[in-house]
């Protein structure tokens, strides 16, 4: 599992016959439900499991690494009276002749020099698949097959067949891989994730410490869930016991569809303790189907960069509640800048789904085809319209120029102090000093005051003010002036629009007072 586990299959729990479940009895006796209302759960899995089993298969890997050595050898002086004994103990290969347990010392490089690397060695992994078309299409983790030399599948029959990698995302962890099997081979289908609820019944199987057709049950704790491990987060959590080497398996729902994909774990142990993590199928069926026929994503490509509205960003922007996806940055010739997107502009709907949180945005993209002409509605300065967009591909926008420029230290003249920064021109050995992109425009951040309410923002030196309360500013005058206009006009905190040397722009709302 990603470095994140689990162990202990949930033994589950029971309520006793307290108060609340003598209340629901009498509640179901009034009522006149039958004993069916009250059941926890299905009495048994094993028929759907029966079906299933076959097609979820093993996946060992061989990758060939480096060896690397912890503690080094000794170094014995020719003649010294301890020779004889290490003699003994390490052959002239550098191996313990002592024969104590077997376990790898570490000594294997055959010179007993005691560096750090040696010849290269053999390691295995094992994690879980399953197959969903019976000519050999079978699906799992990447991080299961990553950098892997040997992919083979283990069935439940006890056959083995090599795998080849047709394809794989790291952006979402799936990889899909092929087999020739002589005969065709137990699959399953996708099912609907799209539509499970919180508390509906799940089902696990997987090769958890290399125990194969391992089969658990939980329901649907959370949905929905963001992890800060890609950037089209969008989990289902579980309470189905799911341990190392389930990675890759499927996650069933009750009429045996896959729902998710079995990827991460949380547990301070390695076991676990009942909250996992899976890929909804919702987002699996595309990246698989693209990977299957180009080998690769071909993901839709807006061409922003975006950031969270906040509650003072919200407030700065004029909006009435915090929704939506502040545009904080186009790419030139991207299709954005070609529909005449700008910054400063809430993405708030994008091809009729309503946008409520910034995280939303990228998935609703990546999953649109390229080409697709989608319309988006954005909210600038106050303003709500709608404008047509034409995707492109995200791979082909991902190849982005570097920049680089030569420093020099001498200080910026003429500087202003406001809001808590100290503000001066953007010339030639301001951008020589802090490393500044050539091409971007602004009002050079020369220094920050620790207790000020921009400092509290992540504001530093070198930053670049592009834009206060989206209007252009060139000069720390215009940055000024600015300010003291939305001071007189009530508003408590300015909208700043701030570069990095890189040319990475953010907007920030900072106290005015």
């Amino acid at each position: 599992m990603v470095s994140w586990n689990r162990t202990v299959p949930g033994a589950g729990w029971r309520r006793g016959p307290g108060l609340a479940a003598l209340t629901l009895a009498a509640a179901l006796a009034l009522s006149g439900a039958g004993p069916a209302a009250a059941e926890q759960g299905p009495d048994s899995v094993a028929d759907v499991a029966e079906k299933l089993i076959g097609a979820v298969v093993n996946i060992s890997t061989t990758q060939t690494v480096a060896e690397t050595r912890q503690v080094p050898l000794p170094q014995v002086p020719e003649g010294s009276p301890f020779q004889d004994f290490f003699d003994e103990f390490f052959d002239k290969n550098g191996n313990n002749n002592g024969g104590n347990d077997g376990a790898d010392n570490g000594a294997e490089n055959g010179d007993g020099s005691g560096d750090e690397s040696g010849d290269p060695r053999k390691v295995q992994s094992l994690g879980s698949g399953f197959v969903i078309d019976p000519t050999g299409i079978i699906i799992t983790n990447n991080h299961v097959i990553e950098d892997a030399d040997e992919i083979v599948a283990n069935f439940s029959d006890g056959s083995k067949l090599k795998a080849e990698l047709i394809g794989r995302d790291a952006k979402t962890d799936l990889a899909v891989l092929r087999v020739k099997p002589d005969k065709p081979l137990t699959a399953v289908k996708f099912g609907d994730s799209e539509h499970m609820r919180v508390g509906d019944w799940v089902m696990a199987i997987g090769n958890p410490f290399g125990l194969g057709g391992t089969v658990t049950t939980g329901i649907i704790s959370a949905r929905n869930r963001d992890i800060n491990s890609g950037p089209y987060d969008n989990y289902i959590q579980t309470d189905a016991a799911i341990n190392r080497g389930n990675s890759g398996g499927p996650l069933f729902n009750e009429t045996g569809e896959v729902i998710g994909i079995n990827t991460a774990i949380i547990s301070p142990s390695g076991g676990s303790i009942g909250i996992g993590f899976a890929i909804p199928s919702e987002i699996a069926v595309g990246v698989v189907d693209q990977l299957r026929e180009f080998g690769e994503t071909h993901r839709g490509w807006l061409g922003v960069n975006i950031q969270e509205v906040t509650d003072d960003l919200a407030e700065s922007l004029g909006i009435a509640s915090p929704q939506g996806a502040l545009v904080a940055g186009v790419t030139e010739g991207g299709p954005a800048a070609v529909a005449k997107v700008e910054p400063g502009d809430v993405i708030v709907a994008f091809d009729g789904h309503a946008i409520k949180t910034m995280r939303e945005l990228p998935r609703l993209v990546a999953n649109t085809e390229v080409g697709k002409e989608v319309a988006i509605k954005l909210i600038r300065k106050g303003q709500e319209l709608t404008l047509p967009v034409k995707l492109g591909r995200l791979e082909e926008g991902e190849k982005v120029a570097a920049k680089d420029d030569e420093p020099s230290p001498e200080q910026p003249k003429d500087e202003t102090k406001v809001i808590g920064l100290t503000l001066g021109p953007l010339d030639d050995s301001a951008r020589q000093q802090f490393k500044l992109n050539a091409e971007i425009k602004g009002v050079v951040v020369t220094g920050v005051d620790p207790s000020s309410a921009a400092a509290d923002k992540g504001i530093a030196a070198g930053d670049l003010i592009v834009e206060v309360a989206q209007e252009e500013v060139l000069s720390p005058e215009d940055v000024a002036k600015t300010v003291d206009k939305q001071k007189s006009m009530g508003r408590k905190s300015v909208l700043l629009l701030v570069s990095n040397a890189g040319g990475d722009l953010r907007f920030i709302a900072v106290k005015i007072d």
